[in-house]
């Protein structure tokens, strides 16, 4: 984050597309928190929500959907 999270969210929305990342649920976090720290809360709180759908075990997905909730 040395560059801000606008220079971060542009670097991970260039992964967005790539056919390896399309279910991992980290990205759609990553694109998330970075959203959040922009004051872009309610894409913020969708990234969260899709995130969570993907998690793979029941305490991430609650933990994003809590994200999510507070982004609100």
């Amino acid at each position: 984050m040395a560059h801000g999270p606008a220079a971060g969210l542009a670097l991970v929305d260039q992964l967005v597309d790539h056919p390896a990342l399309s279910r991992y649920h980290l990205l759609p976090s990553v694109r998330g928190d970075l959203l959040e720290r922009l004051g872009r809360r309610r894409e913020a709180a969708a990234e969260f929500e899709r995130a969570a759908t993907m998690a793979r075990n029941v305490r991430e997905a609650e933990l994003l959907r809590g994200r999510a909730a507070a982004c609100r």
